[in-house]
């Protein structure tokens, strides 16, 4: 897929369909890149839903066309089968906690900080750098379960540049 981003022609627009659970955070983000650097209109479009590192990518797009009732996600790290946020609380309540738990706290820490600062860099194209610091914020801290379907109006509410029209789409 980069190799697509990367070949397709200056000012040519890009459009990539996403349906996805989401993925490895280090895919999702290298696809990102590409897509926000790419020197012409990037438009993601969300049939059905993009979870996790299919949120990432999105972001990564000019403008994220959904369904009236498709699915963005938070990007909060997992580490393993838990999320990053949940294992800090766990670290922090815990009143002699196991040296394990205070490692995947330790690395849960800063895998928040790397997706929030990777966030905040996508959506500051987009938006006022303070508006996109809070919007990073609240998409990779943890604020919902990492399942949580973030539909168009509340896309809408957090400041995305979400268009609720799939092109080609069927409407009977």
């Amino acid at each position: 897929m980069l190799g697509a981003i990367r070949t397709t022609r200056s000012g040519t627009p890009i459009d990539i369909i996403l349906h996805t659970p989401g993925g490895l955070v280090l895919a999702a983000s290298q696809i990102a890149s590409a897509l926000a650097e790419h020197d012409g209109p990037v438009s993601a479009i969300i049939p059905h839903y993009a979870m996790s590192g299919g949120t990432l990518i999105a972001l990564g797009a000019d403008a994220i066309n959904v369904d009236p009732h498709a699915a963005l996600g938070p990007v909060d790290p997992q580490l393993g089968e838990y999320p990053a946020a949940s294992i800090i609380v766990a670290a922090e309540q815990a009143k002699e906690p196991e040296d394990r738990t205070l490692i995947l706290a330790d690395v849960g820490r800063k895998a928040i900080w790397q997706v929030e600062h990777f966030v905040q860099e996508l959506l500051v194209l987009h938006m006022q750098p303070a508006q996109a610091r809070e919007v990073a914020r609240i998409l990779a801290t943890g604020t919902w379960t990492h399942d949580h379907p973030l539909q168009p109006r509340e896309l809408k509410a957090l400041g995305l540049s979400v268009e609720v029209d799939v092109p080609g789409a069927c409407t009977t």
